[in-house]
């Protein structure tokens, strides 16, 4: 079982936004000892969404889906959703009446009452139809839910909703998860060597310690540092202590420069 994240946009895939949940997910998932396992962003493509899903679905894995669960005509998410699990939308009681508070609550803050009953507003309740039998992920911000079907978990596309209703599902269904692997990772910078010379200490590492994956990082330089590639392993610690005191001693049998970072 991974960790994924969805993200979900056209306005990701054009340039207009720049992704801001990648890197907060993990964030997330770092601080309380997971891993992301892998990533993926779509467009506002409705077949596509729907591909995707059924995968997903099926891979068993956690899933965390960013964006689309809103009301507009390029929110797909939540309809793709039930049809990736052949499920029909319902409006959820709950989720609706989490709107209709926050209705409420809006027209109170401008001083002119609200009317439930108005065409604007009886849209609004479409954030709350999801797929038969999902259960409600609490929104902090404006109350407005996400939900949640069989380990995904669909918030909206905001940054300032999204993540704090991220930590909730960690926190709340998955703390028995939290630093169960202790990881550790130590690297460094090798000097003006090629990678493909270093690729048979890289793999016999490998070999020798199961617990570990080592990793290797190029770079041409720059104005302060001087082409390189960063080195290192990572995982279990034990095995991972050993394997970057072997990695080394294997540096300086080959006579190449580095410094440890």
């Amino acid at each position: 079982m991974a960790i994924g994240l969805i993200i979900i946009g056209d306005e990701i895939l054009s340039g207009r936004r720049v992704d801001q949940h990648f890197p907060k997910v993990v964030q997330l998932l770092a601080a309380r000892g997971l891993q992301l396992g892998w990533a993926e962003v779509l467009g506002d493509d409705p077949a596509r969404i729907v591909a995707t899903l059924k995968r997903t679905f099926a891979s068993g894995d956690i899933v965390f889906c960013c964006g689309g669960i809103g009301a507009t005509p390029d929110d797909h998410t939540r309809q793709a959703a039930a049809d990736a699990l052949g499920l029909p939308l319902r409006l959820h009681a709950q989720g609706k009446q989490n709107i209709q508070q926050r209705i409420v609550q809006m027209g109170e803050e401008s001083g002119h009452p609200a009317d439930l009953n108005s065409a604007e507003n009886l849209h609004r309740l479409k954030m709350a139809e999801f797929a038969e039998g999902a259960a409600l992920i609490p929104n902090p911000y404006n109350n407005v839910a996400g939900f949640a079907l069989q380990r995904h978990y669909f918030v909206p596309g905001f940054p300032v909703m999204a993540w704090p209703m991220i930590e909730w599902v960690l926190d709340t269904q998955y703390a028995d998860l939290f630093n169960r692997e202790p990881r550790i990772e130590q690297a460094l910078l090798v000097f003006e060597a090629a990678e493909s010379a270093l690729t048979p200490l890289m793999v016999a590492l490998e070999q020798q310690f199961p617990l570990v994956k080592v990793f290797s990082l190029p770079s041409v330089g720059d104005a302060t540092t001087r082409r390189h590639i960063e080195l290192g392993v990572k995982g279990e610690p034990g095995q991972t202590a050993q394997a970057f005191l072997q990695l080394c001693g294997e540096l300086d049998k080959l006579k190449v420069e580095y410094r440890a970072l």
